[in-house]
């Protein structure tokens, strides 16, 4: 099986996109960074699936159970951050590309 290249974010709010693309592998698994800053897609033992930023903060989750799924699951994802949270789709593919 081929690893995803890329994926993209879409908020339910408004539209707001977030587009990730695979750099290397975390723990035995592809990572995937998003292009517009420093947040993480990867897999854990302990996490399952979610995105994280630089000090391995956890900010996303996907909002149902996908934890020992190869790749990041083309569900929703709930983010939060402080006291914001949002609800995301993952798509594998952008409709604008």
């Amino acid at each position: 099986m081929t690893a995803l290249a890329s994926f993209t974010f879409v908020r339910h709010t408004d539209g707001l996109r977030y587009r990730f693309e695979r750099d290397g592998e975390h723990n035995g698994r592809p990572a995937y960074r998003r292009t517009d800053g420093h947040v993480w897609c990867v897999w854990s033992p302990t996490d399952g699936w979610h995105c994280e930023i630089a000090d391995g903060l956890v900010t996303a989750h996907p909002l149902d159970s996908h934890a020992d799924e190869p790749e990041p699951p083309a569900t929703v994802w709930r983010s939060f951050k402080d006291d914001r949270s949002y609800l995301y789709d993952l798509r594998t593919l952008d409709p604008e590309a």
